[in-house]
Formats: structure tokens, sequence, C-alpha cells
């Protein structure tokens, strides 16, 4: 008679799973509460004290590490020394394992968890029997996921044992499920140990793309086994093509912009730069701003809102060329106009609102940066103020939108705004004129040449892009300060009538 171990923490499944191989003949072995919850099911079983003729002691903590348990999974039926070694010691085979680990990831996710609960929660037996039995797979079924519970007694059913190809890719499942466990718990204590010259990541594989960023680049998305708001790894895609790696990177880029904002707010966005953004009081004002900020850019573009789409901006979105629209809802009039376009994606994303930051990972030619994500942006206030005039109220929210927009836009960054919308856009110049020469033209193109304010990410290091400013109609600057320069910025603005605020906080975005 062959003989299962059963030893799980994740109890989906177990019952008809053990019933279906008590049904084709097997001996079921047990440990704890396993046991407990099979033999109140009706499914008889051996406890695994009767096989190891040792019980269980240190509240759990030993039960399974013995020669009887490892000694019947990794002997090798095919060497003559090992069955010898098996018959002297009273050991018999263990032909399939089922065993999933304490939730140690679950629990150390809980706000209150204390150290006392993590260390319990550290499994040492299970990971011994899935390495025993991975091991010893060319004899030894292992399996880990419920998942798999379907699958294999079919086979057993069929065959009478499970095939080798599918024993190899149990295996495999089960390091991975050991790995990522390990990793979990280093993580953990390391984080605790303050031990930062390791670092553990793990993702799962979302999706195979066609290609990166251009055709003859393979690629794939990853995504956290954590979820969280503003991520396109959970997002819901409604409608539309397959998502490309450049569409995926734009679509971020788009949603850290959209997370700034509480009121209704709307921005469009190509080569992971706004073209278009704007504040309104309804979603519709909002992507009417935006969408007169550039309407020639847009095309071909991402939109995304921080507000339901209604069947206004719906028709608003349907006569232009667009790759992606995002929101956190759309209404059943707004999804039946856009289904018009079959190939346009359209994204439902949780925008719930978080403080949590994240780590944000960068690769480059062997090696990896790790930084936290620029969530956090500083609140303008009167004390920022370094020049003789001072904003008033409807600057202040020019300068406070500007700022917002200006932090996601690639250094170096110069955006011009006015009455909560993006006029002109400066990205990636060599030099901050340069890019404030770019923005200050737009602007100007558009027909706005007077109230205007101008947001930089980083420090103006002369006073030239103040004087450029104030020959377009620029009536305020907000820039970190910090350079060595500054006090020429600041009587260059006094001088030209400027209003400055200095927020003493970069945002390069590179």
């Amino acid at each position: 008679m062959k003989r299962a171990l059963f030893s799980v923490s994740d109890k989906t499944g177990l019952v008809d799973f053990a019933k279906g191989l008590v049904s084709l003949g097997w001996e079921i072995i047990a440990t704890g509460g396993t046991q407990r919850i099979l033999e109140d099911n009706g499914v008889k079983t051996t406890g695994i004290s009767q096989v190891t003729g040792f019980p269980e002691i240190c509240d759990g903590r030993v039960k399974t590490l013995h020669p009887k348990v490892h000694g019947a999974l990794l002997a090798r039926r095919d060497n003559p020394n090992h069955l010898k070694a098996l018959s002297e010691n009273g050991i018999e085979f263990i032909d399939l394992v089922c065993v999933n680990l304490y939730p140690f990831r679950e629990t150390i996710a809980k706000k209150d968890v204390t150290m006392d609960d993590a260390i319990e929660n550290i499994d040492i037996g299970g990971p011994s029997m899935l390495r025993s039995a991975a091991k010893n797979y060319r004899d030894v079924t292992v399996v880990c996921n419920p998942s798999d519970y379907e699958s294999i007694l079919s086979e057993i059913s069929e065959n009478g044992s499970t095939t080798l190809s599918t024993r190899l890719a149990l295996s495999a499942k089960a390091y991975t499920h050991t790995a990522q466990y390990d990793s979990c718990i280093a993580t953990f204590m390391r984080e605790k140990a303050g031990l930062p010259e390791k670092l553990f990541l793990e993702f799962d594989l979302k999706q195979s793309l066609r290609y990166g960023e251009n055709p003859h680049q393979s690629a794939r998305f990853y995504s956290e086994t954590k979820p969280c708001s503003f991520s396109l790894a959970n997002a819901e895609q409604i409608q539309g093509k397959e998502m490309s790696y450049n569409n995926i990177q734009d679509a971020n880029a788009a949603l850290a912009i959209t997370r700034e904002f509480e009121k209704p707010f709307c921005v469009a966005l190509k080569h992971m730069n706004p073209c278009g953004a704007a504040v309104g009081q309804t979603v519709e004002e909002a992507w009417t701003k935006a969408y007169e900020a550039d309407k020639v850019s847009i095309y071909g573009g991402i939109v995304a809102f921080n507000r339901e789409v209604t069947e206004e901006v719906a028709n608003g979105l349907k006569p232009i060329f667009l790759e992606i629209v995002m929101a956190p809802s759309f209404s059943e009039k707004a999804l039946e106009i856009l289904s018009s376009k079959k190939n346009l994606r359209v994204l439902k994303i949780d925008m719930t609102p978080s403080t949590e930051v994240r780590n944000q990972y960068v690769s480059v030619n062997g090696g990896l940066l790790v930084q936290q994500q620029d969530i956090a942006t500083v609140a303008l206030t009167p004390e920022m103020c370094v020049t003789a005039k001072k904003p008033d109220a409807s600057l202040n929210e020019d300068m406070t939108f500007g700022w917002k927009i200006v932090k996601h836009v690639k250094s170096n960054a110069i955006v011009v705004v006015k009455d909560g919308r993006t006029l002109g856009v400066g990205a990636g110049q060599m030099n901050r004129v340069g890019s404030a020469e770019i923005a200050l033209k737009e602007a100007k193109a558009a027909g706005f040449t007077t109230g205007l304010v101008l947001a930089s990410d980083g420090f103006l290091p002369f006073d030239d892009t103040v004087s450029l400013a104030a020959s377009y109609g620029v009536t305020a600057i907000v820039q970190p300060g910090g350079s060595i320069r500054d006090n020429d910025c600041v009587i260059k603005a006094d001088e030209l009538g400027i209003a400055m605020v200095m927020t003493g906080e970069r945002h390069f975005k590179h």
C-alpha cells in the first residue's frame, strides 16, 4: 500500500484530496491539526507519532524531524544500499508528501504583530519535508499547492501514479515555495537586525509582453505579491488591446501624477511626461482644461482621471486617437461610448488614497538602484516666500498645482501653469533655461502672456531663467532653492516684480 504524508497549514481542499487517495487504496499519515480535521471528516489516518515512535514535542515544534520520515522520503528505490538501510531500520516508503507552510507572510503583515508571533510562524519541519521529497522527485510526489490536488488525483487514478514529468514540475514548485518562504523570513529578520547588504525580491509573472521598448527586445511584466493602489499590476482591463511595455511605463507615470490630487483631475501624457493636466470643479471641467492645454500632443497618448468617467467625458474622448484611458470607475454609458473604439485600452484602477511609501527599483547594467518612491510633496506656506512681492490666494493655488506637476516631468523640468492647468511643459533639457524657454514659448503660442506661474523641479542656477520668465508674463515662481546664487535670483525677482517661493525640497526625475 502506498503512503501519503499530510501536514498542512492551508486546509483548502484537504479532505477531498485525502479521501480521493484513500479511495485509490492509499494510507494517510497526518500530523497534529491536519489529522484532527481529517478524522473529524471521516478520513482514517495514521498519526505521525505512530510512524516515528516518538511523540510530538516542544508545542509541535518537533514532530516530523525523524529518520523514519526523511529516510522514507530520501531513499532511492533503485539503490540496493538505500533499500537495505530502510529494511534494517524498519522504515517504510512515503510516496507522496502534501505540505504547505505556516502563514509567516500573513502573520508579519498584521499591524500589531510581535516578534514572538513571527518566530512561532517560522516552519521548520515543513520545509524540510518539502525539500526531501522534492530532491527525490524520481520516486516521490511532492504537493504544496491545493490547486494541484485535482490533477494529481486524476493522474494517479488513470496511471496508478504520477508521471516523472509531473513529479519534476511539482519538485520545482516545492523549491520555489520554500525559496519564497525563506526569502520572506530572511527579509523580515534582516530588517529587524538592521542588515541591508542583501536584497531579496519576489515578483510574480503577470504577463509576457509582445516585446519591450522596441520590437527586437523581449519583455515581461511582473507584479509584487502585496497589492497596492494606483498600480497597473492590479488594474482591471475592461477592453482593448494587450498592454505593451511602453504602455505600462507611460500609464504608470500618469498614475503617479494622478495620485497627487484630491480635486477632480485629468492628465494627458506622452512618453512619460504630461502634455496637458488640469484640476476642475468637476471631472468634465478637468478634462476640458487638460485637453485644451495641448490638443496636438495628446494624439496617441494616455489619459487618466481620479474621478468616474462620465458620458460627457467619454464623448469628448471618443474622437481622439488614444492608447489608454484610466479611471477609478466608468459609468455604463461611458463604457458603451468607449466600446466603439475596439483597440482603446480602458483600465479601471484602484485609486484608494494611501500614504504608504514603497521602494522603487531601477536596473542598471550589472546592478540595481533602490530608493523610496517620491510620494510626499511639501505644502507651500507663506514663510517660503523669499521676495517682496507675496502671492495672493489664486497665485498660491497655481503654484501648488505647478509644484505637484513638475515633480513628475523629466529633469531638467519647467512647467508653466495658470488657472489650474498646464500651459507649457519643458522636459529633459540639458540646461534649465532651455526647458524654461520651451515651456514659456508653448504658453505664449496658446495665447497666455500674463499672470503665469513657473515651477522648477530643481534650483535655478542663474537669474537668467527669472529674466526670461518675466519677459513672457510670469508673475510667480516656485522652486526648491539651494543654489549658491539663490540671492541673485531673489534680487532679480524683486527687480521684476515676481513673487518667488523656495520650498527647500527638490524633485528630480531621471
